[in-house]
């Protein structure tokens, strides 16, 4: 208890302290106590990790420009590390959160304290655990406001509500992916998807948990829609009434209307709804989109949208949602994504580029004499399934230490073939290892995903921490570097920070390295994650003073 009180009093004399200099910026403090709690969601449930005792976890409130500082001590018996998904934290990776990439797990017992800045940024993000798959339960959205005196570019709403989609297991879902592993199999599926932490009345259980939002006539909200899935992409919808999106991973698009949104681990979008309706309760739902015979929690999750003043002994109206396999839609819900780009948020594409990378992404299986069948599924970039290093990758670079990775990741397979052709059962020479990618600084980099059908073809949304990017081009089946680039959008393409590459197809997308530091690339499906689809690029310094890494922190945890 007085470790946690010195803590505590240490974030506080950091605030009061940078509370004597004068700064149109506020410092925004938050306590995070990692630890086992009995939330109480789903029937028959067991204890979960939480970060001060919540399912989902605190939203944390910030405006562009501010400082924030998250002091996160570490009660659970597992090593934990929290990831700010979506803040680029410039020069400043210390405080980006992977375990193992930019820092070294915190252990039980201790603390850390992220300090970052809210630079150039606005909108919905969210933050979650980075090690394992305490994701699973440890996560909650970021909303960052804009600057005092900015209006959204979108008529203001009356209220706004955070939705965050998830996915639970009725069991420790550590215990869940280790029995995967030793059998060398998929992990069990997750028992329900949640909204906000809760399935609704829809799922088979006695016990009815339903998360509900009140709203008034003629009124607009803002919801601001996360995926934490762990596995699964999803398509959320709302009875009754038409969704406008308005801003993906924190950058404003172009609005369109829709009548459900596809979202992807990883991602968020911020939709306008107008409560126009005929007063009655209504459901949001949630359920997969799943374009190939993989099992999957198929479970629609439910939450009510209810009108003030209407009873609630009313039976909630259901959504119509795309079928799971509506490839259709997806195709077309992402092709109407487009930047605002406007003179106060233009789209900054990089028109020419100086590195042209392609990555394909693999399937397979390796042999195990101790798994179940005889081998242990494996994933790769490139042919090569990634290999978590013991020390922080950063620390490594910062501090040029030899033998933690390679920088010899390569930019292209190094065995052509037809990629999305019929089924290949065999590896291709998947090697293992820490290998990454070095990126001059302030460089052009063009990288093209692909998809490959080498056990079978699936989506994968990708996430690049450090940056946002440009998804320039996408499409089915084999990227032809003669042809399809020609069809690139240069002009308004949406930027994210997270993209879905196509089930059999490739995403291309492009981005200007100015942020140094060791940067992770992954898969936001934890299962491909822990199977080795993974690398990260290491961008060099540039020559200016605010062209380098930061410092490490003195609290920075130790391997």
């Amino acid at each position: 208890m007085a470790k946690n009180q010195a803590s505590f009093f240490l974030l506080v004399a950091i605030v009061l302290c940078f509370a004597c200099f004068p700064s149109q910026a506020a410092i925004k403090s938050y306590q995070f106590d990692v630890q086992v709690s009995n939330v109480s969601r789903l029937c028959h449930a067991k204890p979960i990790v939480t970060v001060n005792g919540r399912y989902p976890g605190p939203t944390i409130y910030a405006r562009e420009g501010d400082r924030v500082l998250i002091n996160v001590t570490n009660h659970a018996q597992y090593n934990i590390s929290i990831h700010w998904h979506g803040l680029k934290q410039y020069r400043n990776g210390w405080a980006d959160g992977p375990a193992y990439i930019t820092q070294c797990p915190i252990k039980t017992g201790n603390s850390y304290v992220y300090d970052f800045n809210v630079t150039g940024q606005r909108g919905t993000l969210w933050w979650h655990a980075h090690i394992l798959w305490l994701r699973a339960t440890v996560y909650g959205a970021i909303v960052i406001m804009p600057q005092q005196g900015t209006p959204f570019p979108f008529p203001q709403p009356d209220r706004e509500e955070v939705i965050v989609l998830g996915e639970w297991w009725n069991a420790d879902v550590e215990a869940v992916e280790n029995q995967g592993n030793q059998l060398g199999l998929p992990p069990n599926m997750s028992d329900a998807h949640t909204i906000n932490g809760k399935p609704g009345p829809l799922f088979p259980c006695s016990e009815k948990y339903t998360f509900a939002m009140e709203v008034e006539q003629g009124k607009t909200y803002l919801l601001r829609v996360v995926n934490a899935a762990l596995n699964d992409e999803l398509f959320f919808a709302l009875a009754g009434h038409s969704m406008t999106v308005v801003e993906i991973d924190a950058v404003y698009t172009k609005p369109f209307s829709t009548e459900a949104i596809l979202i992807a681990p990883g991602q968020t979008t911020n939709v306008l709804v107008r409560a126009n309706q005929a007063p009655s309760r209504y459901f949001m739902a949630a359920r997969p989109f799943m374009d190939v015979p993989i099992p999957v929690d198929n479970k629609t999750a439910t939450a009510i949208f209810q009108y003030k003043g209407v009873s609630q002994a009313v039976v909630p109206i259901l959504p119509v949602l795309p079928a799971p396999n509506d490839t259709g839609f997806a195709m077309d819900y992402n092709r109407k994504l487009r930047s605002l780009n406007s003179p106060k948020y233009p789209a900054n594409v990089p028109q020419t580029v100086d590195r042209n990378l392609f990555f394909t992404i693999g399937l397979g299986a390796n042999p195990c004499p101790t798994c179940l069948n005889g081998t242990r599924l494996t994933a790769s970039l490139n042919n090569i399934s990634f290999v978590m290093p013991q020390t922080a990758l950063l620390q490594a670079h910062y501090f040029d230490m030899k033998g933690v990775f390679a920088s010899d990741f390569p930019d292209k397979p190094p065995t052509p073939f037809n990629y999305t052709g019929a089924p290949l059962t065999a590896n291709l020479k998947t090697a293992k290892g820490t290998r990454l990618s070095k990126i001059a600084f302030n460089s052009t980099v063009e990288l093209v995903l692909q998809d490959t059908n080498l056990l079978s073809v699936e989506s994968h949304p990708f996430h690049l921490h450090g940056y946002n990017f440009f998804v320039v081009g996408t499409g089915v089946g084999n990227f032809n570097p003669a042809k399809d680039p020609a069809g690139y959008n240069l002009v308004d393409p949406p930027e994210r920070n997270t993209v879905g590459v196509p089930t059999g197809g490739w995403t291309a997308i492009r981005f200007r390295a100015d942020n140094p530091g060791v940067w992770f690339l992954h898969c936001h499906l934890e299962l491909h994650t822990g199977w080795g689809l993974k690398t990260a690029f290491v961008v060099e310094d540039g020559a200016g003073p605010d062209q380098t890494i930061l410092p490490p922190p003195k609290d920075l945890p130790p391997c």
